[in-house]
């Protein structure tokens, strides 16, 4: 098997498990990763556009305002058109969202997060290195991520 194989399989058991991870935290919790993360980013920054927003989340904006409308649904988020220029639109945490990510779990699995928090500095610094340069290499645009992860045969995949 190649290396690149290797790489390929490496990042589909990444997936596998942040969707594992991401569908036992809707089932528990009942919010799915993307509706956390952009509650979250809502909180960190709530002056950002509606484009920021899905730019910062890695998400399309479609997708984005999709989420945003069942977040709104809920009573977790709303929408509010800028005081200066009324064609921005900035989503912001209601109470009800506010006491929800109080108590929402993290993101990624305690597990990983306890594991990767004892490596020293250097190690979080270069994991996090590699997997951005990763991320871009994946996102040339001639193949997408999806793609390449669909090329691997999910059968040839022994996760431990």
């Amino acid at each position: 098997m190649s290396t690149h194989d290797e790489v390929l399989i490496s990042i589909r058991q990444i997936v596998r498990a942040i969707d594992l991870h991401s569908k036992q935290l809707n089932k528990n919790f009942g919010l799915t990763s993307p509706q956390l993360l952009l509650m979250r980013t809502i909180q960190s920054s709530p002056k950002m556009t509606l484009r920021q927003l899905s730019n910062n989340s890695n998400m399309s904006q479609a997708t984005a305002t999709s989420i945003l409308d069942r977040l709104e649904k809920r009573g977790f988020i709303k929408r509010e058109r800028d005081t200066k220029d009324k064609r921005k639109v900035h989503a912001v945490i209601t109470t009800a969202g506010e006491q929800v990510l109080e108590q929402a779990p993290q993101l990624l699995q305690d597990n990983f997060i306890e594991q990767f928090q004892a490596l020293d500095q250097w190690e979080q610094t270069q994991i996090l290195s590699s997997l951005q340069r990763v991320s871009r290499m994946m996102n040339t645009p001639d193949i997408s991520p999806e793609d390449l992860i669909l090329a691997i045969d999910p059968e040839s995949i022994h996760f431990s």
